[in-house]
Order: C-alpha cells, then structure tokens, then sequence
C-alpha cells in the first residue's frame, strides 16, 4: 500500500499545483526550472524577428502575360498570386505587396471542357425580373476583359485591400497595350497551356 499524502496534497497535484514532499501516489515532486540564459555574446537575436513590409517602401514591378492558348483558371489562379505578392519573400497579409499584371490577347483564352457552353454568369439589373445571365463563351466574345477580371477577382480578398489589388490588373482584348513605359517583364506561361473550347 503506497504512503499516505498529506490532506490536500493529492488535490494540489492532480490541479498542477506544486509537490515537494516525497514521491507518493501522485509521482515524483516537480524538478525546479532554471532562468533562461541570457544570448551569448556576438549572436544577433534581431535575426529571429518577423519582417512586416510597409505600403511606403514596397516597388512593385510589372509583369506581361500573353493569354493565348491559356487556360482561364490557371492563368487567373497565377495572376491572383503576383497581385497579393505572395510570389516575394516580402510579403505580408494586411499590406498590398503585389506586382501589377498586363494581359494581352485575352479573347484567346481557352476554357476546358464544357465551360463555354455551360457556364453561366449571373447579375441582377434592381428591376423586378432583371436577372440576366450570359456563358463564358458568349462573354469571352463580347467582353473577354471582363471575363479575365472576374476570374482573377473571385480568387482574391473579398475586402478593401482586394478591391486595391485588383487595380493592378490591366487586361486588353488584343495583343497590343499602352503600358510599354513600365516595361512589363513577360512570364513564361508554357505550364498553363491546354485543349479546350
């Protein structure tokens, strides 16, 4: 039969309270614990310190896509991405660490299997029966830079920083664009080619 415990000490260690009588029913008694140490000398501990970027010191650049022959989502899915800046090092959640994004020849974006006939997009005019609708393919012949932008725009933050960073996509029917002073860099979309409609 194990020893006896003093009134309230078995209590006390069941809660996580202390023990320092002899070792009992409830185990042995709670090694005492030790300072931290203070860094040793010529160790940098600013080094272990997370970097937050600030809106005033973030240069973004620019980067060119050429949507032929590109599949929609995964051209939009790498766009919503270089928009965040989750593509640097930098980045950080409630600062606007993006790049800006031209597209080119977006009315020859493909769309796989039967999203051009099947896919439908919605809007309400405020009208009593003003429900409209209209299929990917139909739009991406009307209005295929509206078809790019809500694409890009679902796949970001539904909040006042995402409606910023949307304004860094600069989407253009054919293959020509008026911002060839920045100097778009073109990105190698070879990955993101596929068959489709």
């Amino acid at each position: 039969r194990p020893p006896l415990v003093a009134r309230g000490e078995g209590v006390r260690a069941r809660r996580g309270g202390r023990h320092d009588g002899p070792p009992g029913r409830f185990g042995p008694p709670r090694p005492t614990q030790e300072p931290h140490a203070a860094a040793p000398s010529g160790i940098d501990v600013a080094m272990n310190k997370t970097y937050h970027a600030k809106p005033g010191e973030v240069q973004p650049t620019w980067h060119l896509m050429d949507a032929e022959g590109v599949v929609l989502g995964r051209m939009a899915a790498r766009i919503a991405t270089i928009l965040q800046g989750k593509h640097h090092a930098r980045y950080t959640p409630h600062v606007d660490t993006g790049d800006f994004v031209v597209v080119v020849n977006a009315e020859k974006v493909v769309l796989t299997g039967r999203k051009a006939s099947d896919r439908m997009h919605r809007w309400h005019t405020g009208y009593l029966g003003g429900l409209k609708e209209i299929s990917a393919g139909e739009l991406r012949e009307t209005d295929a830079r509206r078809l790019v932008e809500l694409a890009v725009r679902r796949m970001l933050p539904k909040t006042k920083l995402g409606r910023q960073m949307i304004k860094k996509l600069k989407v253009y029917r054919g293959p020509e664009h008026r911002h060839a002073a920045q100097q778009p860099v073109p990105m190698d979309l070879t990955a993101l080619q596929g068959t489709g409609a």
